[in-house]
Protein backbone atom coordinates (compact mmCIF):
# COMPACT_ATOMS: atom_id res chain seq x y z
CA UNK A 1 0.00 0.00 0.00
CA UNK A 2 1.23 3.07 -0.82
CA UNK A 3 -0.46 6.36 0.16
CA UNK A 4 -0.22 9.38 -2.46
CA UNK A 5 -1.17 12.07 0.19
CA UNK A 6 -1.99 12.51 3.62
CA UNK A 7 -5.66 12.00 3.45
CA UNK A 8 -5.21 8.54 1.00
CA UNK A 9 -2.87 7.45 4.59
CA UNK A 10 -5.68 8.20 6.99
CA UNK A 11 -8.33 7.06 4.72
CA UNK A 12 -6.20 3.82 4.57
CA UNK A 13 -5.50 3.58 8.41
CA UNK A 14 -9.52 3.81 9.02
CA UNK A 15 -10.13 1.07 6.93
CA UNK A 16 -7.34 -1.14 8.33
CA UNK A 17 -8.70 -4.33 9.85
CA UNK A 18 -4.89 -5.96 10.82
CA UNK A 19 -1.66 -4.42 11.76
CA UNK A 20 0.12 -2.18 9.32
CA UNK A 21 3.97 -1.99 9.00
CA UNK A 22 5.09 1.60 8.04
CA UNK A 23 7.80 1.78 5.91
CA UNK A 24 10.20 4.30 5.11
CA UNK A 25 12.92 3.88 2.76
CA UNK A 26 13.81 0.65 3.46
CA UNK A 27 16.95 0.72 4.72
CA UNK A 28 16.33 -0.72 8.24
CA UNK A 29 13.61 -4.20 8.80
CA UNK A 30 12.45 -5.47 11.74
CA UNK A 31 11.48 -9.01 12.06
CA UNK A 32 9.49 -8.57 14.84
CA UNK A 33 7.35 -6.20 12.84
CA UNK A 34 4.34 -8.00 11.28
CA UNK A 35 1.36 -6.69 8.53
CA UNK A 36 0.92 -5.23 5.99
CA UNK A 37 3.43 -2.76 4.29
CA UNK A 38 2.51 0.87 4.50
CA UNK A 39 5.25 2.42 1.74
CA UNK A 40 5.80 6.14 2.53
CA UNK A 41 7.78 6.96 -0.65
CA UNK A 42 5.59 8.86 -2.46
CA UNK A 43 4.64 11.30 0.23
CA UNK A 44 7.73 13.10 -0.45
CA UNK A 45 9.40 17.19 -1.27
CA UNK A 46 10.76 20.25 0.77
CA UNK A 47 7.63 21.60 1.31
CA UNK A 48 9.31 24.99 2.84
CA UNK A 49 12.79 25.69 3.41
CA UNK A 50 13.62 29.07 4.34
CA UNK A 51 17.31 29.94 4.65
CA UNK A 52 17.48 32.95 6.54
CA UNK A 53 15.02 31.34 8.61
CA UNK A 54 16.97 28.15 9.14
CA UNK A 55 13.65 26.17 9.05
CA UNK A 56 13.12 23.52 6.12
CA UNK A 57 9.60 21.80 5.85
CA UNK A 58 9.36 18.46 4.13
CA UNK A 59 7.20 15.75 3.88
CA UNK A 60 8.13 12.22 5.38
CA UNK A 61 8.76 10.59 2.48
CA UNK A 62 11.21 12.88 1.17
CA UNK A 63 14.97 11.33 0.78
CA UNK A 64 17.26 12.41 3.25
CA UNK A 65 19.92 13.09 0.02
CA UNK A 66 17.41 15.62 -1.42
CA UNK A 67 18.03 17.39 1.75
CA UNK A 68 21.29 17.27 2.40
CA UNK A 69 21.61 18.88 -1.44
CA UNK A 70 19.04 21.66 -1.24
CA UNK A 71 20.65 22.50 2.33
CA UNK A 72 24.53 22.21 1.12
CA UNK A 73 23.32 25.14 -1.89
CA UNK A 74 22.68 27.32 1.36
CA UNK A 75 25.71 26.56 2.78
CA UNK A 76 23.39 24.65 5.77
CA UNK A 77 23.48 21.14 7.19
CA UNK A 78 21.44 19.10 9.61
CA UNK A 79 23.40 19.25 13.03
CA UNK A 80 22.65 16.09 14.23
CA UNK A 81 24.08 14.24 11.83
CA UNK A 82 21.89 11.40 10.78
CA UNK A 83 23.11 8.17 10.39
CA UNK A 84 23.07 5.69 6.95
CA UNK A 85 22.61 2.10 7.90
CA UNK A 86 22.59 0.68 4.61
CA UNK A 87 26.35 -0.44 4.72
CA UNK A 88 26.09 -1.37 8.22
CA UNK A 89 22.74 -3.57 6.95
CA UNK A 90 23.60 -4.43 3.97
CA UNK A 91 20.64 -2.93 2.73
CA UNK A 92 19.35 -0.89 -0.32
CA UNK A 93 16.71 1.72 -0.35
CA UNK A 94 17.15 5.52 0.53
CA UNK A 95 17.23 6.78 3.76
CA UNK A 96 13.99 9.14 4.13
CA UNK A 97 13.46 12.12 6.55
CA UNK A 98 10.61 10.43 8.36
CA UNK A 99 12.30 7.40 9.17
CA UNK A 100 15.53 9.41 10.89
CA UNK A 101 12.61 11.68 12.76
CA UNK A 102 10.68 8.40 13.93
CA UNK A 103 14.00 6.79 15.11
CA UNK A 104 15.60 9.96 16.53
CA UNK A 105 18.64 9.07 14.47
CA UNK A 106 21.61 11.18 15.36
CA UNK A 107 24.83 10.75 15.15
CA UNK A 108 28.91 11.82 16.26
CA UNK A 109 27.81 15.76 16.63
CA UNK A 110 25.04 14.25 19.28
CA UNK A 111 27.43 15.03 22.15
CA UNK A 112 27.78 19.06 21.46
CA UNK A 113 24.06 19.81 19.46
CA UNK A 114 21.56 17.71 20.41
CA UNK A 115 19.58 15.25 18.63
CA UNK A 116 17.16 14.79 16.01
CA UNK A 117 14.67 15.54 18.81
CA UNK A 118 16.25 18.93 20.00
CA UNK A 119 15.97 20.48 16.01
CA UNK A 120 12.61 19.20 15.28
CA UNK A 121 10.43 21.94 15.74
CA UNK A 122 6.71 20.14 14.03
CA UNK A 123 4.81 17.81 12.42
CA UNK A 124 2.14 16.09 10.70
CA UNK A 125 0.99 12.87 11.61
CA UNK A 126 -1.72 10.30 11.28
CA UNK A 127 -2.58 8.39 14.29
CA UNK A 128 -4.05 4.92 14.51
CA UNK A 129 -7.65 5.68 14.35
CA UNK A 130 -6.73 7.90 10.95
CA UNK A 131 -6.81 11.28 12.47
CA UNK A 132 -4.47 13.81 10.74
CA UNK A 133 -2.76 15.62 13.79
CA UNK A 134 -0.69 18.70 13.39
CA UNK A 135 1.82 19.76 16.15
CA UNK A 136 4.41 22.44 16.98
CA UNK A 137 5.14 24.60 14.45
CA UNK A 138 8.19 26.07 12.21
CA UNK A 139 9.99 28.45 14.88
CA UNK A 140 10.81 27.23 18.35
CA UNK A 141 8.29 28.27 21.11
CA UNK A 142 6.69 26.84 23.97
CA UNK A 143 3.68 24.54 23.70
CA UNK A 144 1.39 23.02 26.18
CA UNK A 145 -0.88 19.50 26.61
CA UNK A 146 1.22 17.06 25.02
CA UNK A 147 4.67 18.04 23.22
CA UNK A 148 3.94 15.86 20.48
CA UNK A 149 7.17 17.12 18.52
CA UNK A 150 9.08 15.78 20.89
CA UNK A 151 6.71 12.29 21.73
CA UNK A 152 6.94 11.18 18.16
CA UNK A 153 11.21 11.31 17.67
CA UNK A 154 11.91 8.00 18.64
CA UNK A 155 8.14 6.45 18.83
CA UNK A 156 9.43 4.60 15.90
CA UNK A 157 5.51 5.03 13.87
CA UNK A 158 4.12 3.18 16.77
CA UNK A 159 1.70 6.49 17.96
CA UNK A 160 1.32 7.65 14.19
CA UNK A 161 2.82 7.90 11.10
CA UNK A 162 4.52 10.83 10.44
CA UNK A 163 3.29 12.65 6.80
CA UNK A 164 5.29 16.32 7.07
CA UNK A 165 8.08 17.32 9.64
CA UNK A 166 9.68 20.97 10.21
CA UNK A 167 13.06 20.99 11.19
CA UNK A 168 15.73 23.57 12.25
CA UNK A 169 18.95 23.55 10.36
CA UNK A 170 22.35 25.35 10.95
CA UNK A 171 24.87 26.72 9.25
CA UNK A 172 27.78 24.41 7.65
CA UNK A 173 31.25 24.47 9.72
CA UNK A 174 34.16 25.77 7.80
CA UNK A 175 36.66 23.94 8.69
CA UNK A 176 37.16 20.32 10.91
CA UNK A 177 40.40 19.71 12.76
CA UNK A 178 40.55 16.21 14.90
CA UNK A 179 43.48 15.14 16.97
CA UNK A 180 44.20 11.32 17.16
CA UNK A 181 45.62 9.56 20.18
CA UNK A 182 47.57 6.41 19.45
CA UNK A 183 47.70 3.55 21.51
CA UNK A 184 45.37 3.74 24.27
CA UNK A 185 43.26 0.85 25.78
CA UNK A 186 39.45 1.06 26.11
CA UNK A 187 39.44 2.87 29.57
CA UNK A 188 42.34 4.99 29.14
CA UNK A 189 40.40 6.27 25.81
CA UNK A 190 37.60 6.81 28.03
CA UNK A 191 39.44 8.63 30.09
CA UNK A 192 40.90 10.65 27.78
CA UNK A 193 37.58 11.73 25.98
CA UNK A 194 35.81 12.83 28.84
CA UNK A 195 38.79 15.01 29.07
CA UNK A 196 38.69 16.84 25.78
CA UNK A 197 34.59 16.81 26.26
CA UNK A 198 35.08 18.51 29.72
CA UNK A 199 37.63 21.29 27.88
CA UNK A 200 36.58 24.92 27.12
CA UNK A 201 37.58 23.68 23.10
CA UNK A 202 34.05 23.03 21.80
CA UNK A 203 34.84 19.14 20.98
CA UNK A 204 31.80 17.74 18.42
CA UNK A 205 32.80 14.49 18.27
CA UNK A 206 34.74 11.67 20.67
CA UNK A 207 35.43 7.98 18.95
CA UNK A 208 37.43 5.06 19.73
CA UNK A 209 38.37 1.81 17.58
CA UNK A 210 39.65 -0.92 20.57
CA UNK A 211 42.95 -3.24 19.84
CA UNK A 212 40.71 -5.29 17.96
CA UNK A 213 39.59 -3.37 14.86
CA UNK A 214 41.57 -2.88 11.90
CA UNK A 215 45.00 -1.78 12.96
CA UNK A 216 46.16 -0.04 16.13
CA UNK A 217 44.16 1.36 19.12
CA UNK A 218 43.10 4.85 17.65
CA UNK A 219 40.98 7.58 19.79
CA UNK A 220 39.58 10.46 17.90
CA UNK A 221 38.56 13.90 18.96
CA UNK A 222 36.73 16.14 16.51
CA UNK A 223 36.55 20.09 16.26
CA UNK A 224 34.99 22.33 13.73
CA UNK A 225 34.79 25.69 12.95
CA UNK A 226 36.86 28.91 11.45
CA UNK A 227 40.14 27.78 10.21
CA UNK A 228 41.43 30.08 13.06
CA UNK A 229 39.72 28.79 15.50
CA UNK A 230 39.98 24.97 14.32
CA UNK A 231 43.99 25.32 14.52
CA UNK A 232 44.16 26.93 17.82
CA UNK A 233 42.15 24.43 19.80
CA UNK A 234 43.15 21.70 18.15
CA UNK A 235 46.88 22.65 19.48
CA UNK A 236 45.72 23.33 22.61
CA UNK A 237 43.56 19.79 22.86
CA UNK A 238 46.82 18.06 21.32
CA UNK A 239 48.50 19.69 24.49
CA UNK A 240 46.27 18.85 26.87
CA UNK A 241 45.92 15.27 25.55
CA UNK A 242 49.91 14.85 25.30
CA UNK A 243 49.83 12.51 29.15
CA UNK A 244 47.55 10.24 27.46
CA UNK A 245 49.43 8.95 25.04
CA UNK A 246 50.68 9.63 21.24
CA UNK A 247 49.09 12.50 19.57
CA UNK A 248 49.22 13.50 16.03
CA UNK A 249 46.64 16.86 14.77
CA UNK A 250 44.69 16.49 11.57
CA UNK A 251 43.57 19.98 10.05
CA UNK A 252 40.92 19.48 6.70
CA UNK A 253 40.90 16.62 4.64
CA UNK A 254 44.27 15.32 5.32
CA UNK A 255 44.09 11.43 4.48
CA UNK A 256 40.54 11.32 4.56
CA UNK A 257 39.71 13.02 7.81
CA UNK A 258 36.06 13.88 7.13
CA UNK A 259 35.32 10.37 5.67
CA UNK A 260 36.73 8.91 8.36
CA UNK A 261 33.94 10.43 10.75
CA UNK A 262 31.40 9.32 8.35
CA UNK A 263 32.40 6.40 8.96
CA UNK A 264 32.48 6.29 12.43
CA UNK A 265 29.10 7.79 12.19
CA UNK A 266 27.62 4.88 9.71
CA UNK A 267 29.54 2.25 11.77
CA UNK A 268 31.08 0.94 8.83
CA UNK A 269 33.57 -1.15 10.71
CA UNK A 270 31.08 -3.39 10.68
CA UNK A 271 30.23 -3.53 7.01
CA UNK A 272 29.80 -7.27 5.69
CA UNK A 273 30.18 -8.71 8.91
CA UNK A 274 28.24 -11.88 10.07
CA UNK A 275 26.95 -11.82 13.46
CA UNK A 276 24.12 -9.63 15.59
CA UNK A 277 24.39 -6.05 16.23
CA UNK A 278 23.90 -4.11 19.41
CA UNK A 279 23.43 -0.65 20.14
CA UNK A 280 24.71 0.54 23.84
CA UNK A 281 24.00 3.38 25.69
CA UNK A 282 25.79 3.59 29.24
CA UNK A 283 27.52 6.06 31.36
CA UNK A 284 31.04 6.84 29.76
CA UNK A 285 32.56 5.57 33.44
CA UNK A 286 30.94 1.91 32.94
CA UNK A 287 31.75 1.55 29.40
CA UNK A 288 34.93 -0.24 29.53
CA UNK A 289 33.96 -2.60 31.54
CA UNK A 290 30.93 -3.34 30.32
CA UNK A 291 32.79 -4.06 27.25
CA UNK A 292 35.24 -6.28 29.10
CA UNK A 293 31.93 -8.34 30.00
CA UNK A 294 29.99 -8.53 26.63
CA UNK A 295 32.34 -10.72 24.56
CA UNK A 296 31.92 -9.01 21.68
CA UNK A 297 33.96 -9.81 18.40
CA UNK A 298 34.06 -6.44 17.98
CA UNK A 299 33.14 -2.83 19.43
CA UNK A 300 33.24 0.75 18.58
CA UNK A 301 32.86 3.42 21.33
CA UNK A 302 31.42 6.38 20.04
CA UNK A 303 29.79 9.82 22.13
CA UNK A 304 32.59 10.04 24.51
CA UNK A 305 31.95 6.37 25.73
CA UNK A 306 28.21 6.79 26.24
CA UNK A 307 27.38 4.89 23.16
CA UNK A 308 29.05 1.41 22.18
CA UNK A 309 28.39 -0.63 19.04
CA UNK A 310 29.00 -4.11 19.64
CA UNK A 311 29.35 -6.70 16.82
CA UNK A 312 28.50 -10.63 18.72
CA UNK A 313 28.32 -13.85 17.64
CA UNK A 314 24.38 -14.09 19.01
CA UNK A 315 22.77 -14.15 22.37
CA UNK A 316 21.17 -11.56 24.52
CA UNK A 317 23.53 -8.82 25.25
CA UNK A 318 20.88 -7.64 28.14
CA UNK A 319 21.81 -10.35 30.30
CA UNK A 320 25.30 -9.73 29.94
CA UNK A 321 25.07 -5.83 30.76
CA UNK A 322 23.75 -7.10 33.99
CA UNK A 323 23.62 -4.26 36.86
CA UNK A 324 25.10 -1.55 34.80
CA UNK A 325 22.91 1.07 34.08
CA UNK A 326 22.35 1.42 30.38
CA UNK A 327 20.27 0.37 27.74
CA UNK A 328 20.51 -2.18 24.60
CA UNK A 329 18.62 -2.11 20.99
CA UNK A 330 19.24 -4.68 18.86
CA UNK A 331 19.92 -3.57 15.33
CA UNK A 332 20.23 -6.54 13.23
CA UNK A 333 19.24 -10.15 14.62
CA UNK A 334 16.72 -12.33 16.04
CA UNK A 335 17.93 -13.23 19.52
CA UNK A 336 15.63 -10.81 21.80
CA UNK A 337 13.18 -8.27 21.41
CA UNK A 338 14.51 -4.68 20.00
CA UNK A 339 14.33 -2.63 22.69
CA UNK A 340 15.37 -2.70 26.61
CA UNK A 341 12.74 -3.66 28.46
CA UNK A 342 11.04 -0.34 29.84
CA UNK A 343 10.73 -0.03 34.19
CA UNK A 344 7.25 -0.92 35.10
CA UNK A 345 6.52 2.87 35.39
CA UNK A 346 8.16 3.70 32.31
CA UNK A 347 6.41 0.82 30.48
CA UNK A 348 2.76 2.03 32.20
CA UNK A 349 3.59 5.51 30.61
CA UNK A 350 4.04 4.02 27.34
CA UNK A 351 1.14 1.91 26.90
CA UNK A 352 -0.84 4.50 28.25
CA UNK A 353 0.43 6.87 25.63
CA UNK A 354 -0.12 3.59 22.77
CA UNK A 355 -3.77 3.04 23.69
CA UNK A 356 -3.89 7.12 23.27
CA UNK A 357 -2.60 7.28 19.69
CA UNK A 358 -2.97 3.75 18.58
CA UNK A 359 -6.07 2.17 20.54
CA UNK A 360 -5.94 -0.74 17.92
CA UNK A 361 -2.49 -1.46 18.27
CA UNK A 362 -2.20 -1.43 14.33
CA UNK A 363 0.71 0.75 13.69
CA UNK A 364 4.15 -1.29 13.85
CA UNK A 365 2.09 -3.52 16.16
CA UNK A 366 5.30 -5.89 18.84
CA UNK A 367 8.15 -3.18 17.76
CA UNK A 368 7.87 -1.25 21.07
CA UNK A 369 6.20 -3.81 23.29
Amino acid sequence: MTPQTEQDLSDLIKDARDPLSIRGGGTRSYAHVAGDTVDMRAMSGITLYEPGAMTIVAKAGTPLSEINTALAAENQRLAFEPMDHRALLGTSGEPTIGGVVAANISGPRRISVGACRDFLLGVRFVDGAGNIVKNGGRVMKNVTGYDLVKLMAGAYGTLGVLTEVSLKVLPNVAQTGCVLIHGLDDAQAVVAMSAALGSPFEVTGAAHFPQNMDGDPVTMIRIEGFDASVQYRADRLRDLLKPYGEVTVKIGDADGLLESWDRVRDVHAFAGQPGDIWRISVKPSDAAGLVAKLGAKAVQYDWGGGLIWALTDGGDMRARIGEVKGHATLIRGTAAPVFHPEPAPVAAISAALRAKFDPRNILNTGLMG
